[in-house]
């Protein structure tokens, strides 16, 4: 009987290790389709994911241009993205620069402070604390009797094959795909149900490795998108067909500090950096001529679904600039000595100087004997 119930506990113990093992490796090849401004989809059943996105708005009151680059990693040698955008857009190549322009020029400031009393870290209060956390770092043409679905435009831009779309029904645009190979997940066609009816646009771009057979992994080379645009506007509704938590990293050229309008199901936004581009030349103050305020926007969504819309950027009420400060705390030293250590130490030595001064002052003075006593009167 005890065999029994020792067998029936390790088929028991068997299979939860089998279910959770199960759902790992469904987890590792379920596809991801859906990266900060668009989406992305995989070629069939393999897996490729956005690991890092970083975006450039500039907008001059009356054209945006959108700059963005993508980190991906996966199994797949083929992928599909897609953008919607709310005119007509152009698209080259970006120039990669721009973005390390971008990382120095709104990099944290490091300064040195200091501390007299010990703090963690400090002797005797050794605990092997950490430092401070740096971490990161954050778009229609009227349509009338058209085609469910037109190429209005297709260009070959290094690893990018580029396709520029007209769409009356979601359908078409799964349509589309599926004659380049790929297939349309049924959730993103729901989800781009909103952009046609406001007459967006899209563009549509296949992502494929020089090679035949290797998968896309890496950063991959710049998209520069331009149209024309009443407002800034920055395509976020797609995001939330993704599964796990988005994090957004977005720059903004413009003449006025900006900021986005509302959360749409995030996070609170929070600046990273706000101030004036000081680059004379380089990718970054080519761009930025004309509209020379910079600031950097930082956004989590630790639940995607929530999003319910894009991101509209406006102008702040005052153009503060603000860039972040990460401080080194140093404890305060004299020669290399705790100056709180000399302080102690210097105290107390004053202290048991003054002891022994009184001391010796005491031990020095004469003593006087007391007076002999008077013997009392006699009583007559």
């Amino acid at each position: 009987m005890v065999g029994f119930l020792r067998g029936r506990a390790r088929r028991r113990v068997l299979s939860v290790v089998l279910a959770l093992l199960a759902t790992q490796l469904g987890s590792l090849v379920a596809p991801a389709y859906a990266c900060g401004c668009g989406a992305l989809i995989p070629d069939t059943a393999r897996r490729v994911g956005v690991s890092r996105e970083v975006s450039v708005v500039r907008w001059d009151g009356t054209q945006e241009q959108i700059v963005m680059r993508l980190t991906v990693n996966g199994d797949s040698d083929r992928a599909a993205w897609v953008m919607p955008v709310p005119r007509r857009a152009t698209v080259k190549l970006g120039d990669p620069a721009l973005f390390d322009e971008l990382d120095a020029a709104t990099a944290p400031v490091h300064r040195t402070r200091h501390h007299f009393w010990p703090q963690d870290g400090d002797w005797p209060l050794v605990s092997g604390g950490g430092g401070p956390d740096t971490g990161a770092p954050p778009p229609g043409a009227g349509v009338g009797a058209e085609p469910p679905v037109s190429v209005v435009g297709r260009q070959k831009l290094g690893p990018f094959d580029v396709a520029r779309l007209t769409a009356t029904d979601p359908d078409a645009l799964g349509d589309w795909l599926d004659t380049n190979g790929f297939a349309l997940p049924p959730r993103l066609s729901t989800a781009l149900e909103p952009y046609v009816q406001d007459r967006w646009e899209y563009v549509a771009v296949r992502l494929a490795p020089e090679t035949s057979g290797t998968a896309l992994s890496g950063a991959l080379d710049p998209l520069h998108l331009t149209f024309s645009a009443d407002r800034p506007v920055y395509p976020m509704r797609l995001s939330r067909l993704a599964r796990t938590p988005q994090s957004l990293g977005l720059y903004v050229l413009a003449p006025h500090r900006m900021e986005p309008a509302s959360e749409i199901g995030g996070e609170r936004p929070r600046v990273t950096f706000a101030g004036r581009v000081s680059a004379k030349s380089g990718p970054l103050a080519e761009l930025a001529r004309g509209t020379p305020f910079l600031t950097a926007v930082g956004q989590e969504f630790p639940t995607p679904a929530l999003i319910d819309g894009d991101h509209v950027l406006r102008r702040t009420a005052s153009d503060t600039t603000f860039q972040q400060v990460i401080y080194e705390d140093r404890l305060r030293t004299v020669a290399g000595v705790p100056a709180w250590l000399l302080t102690v130490v210097g105290g107390l030595a004053l202290l048991v100087t003054a002891a022994v001064l009184l001391a010796v002052r005491r031990s020095r003075r004469p003593v006087i004997p007391p007076k002999p006593l008077q013997p009392p009167p006699p009583v007559n």
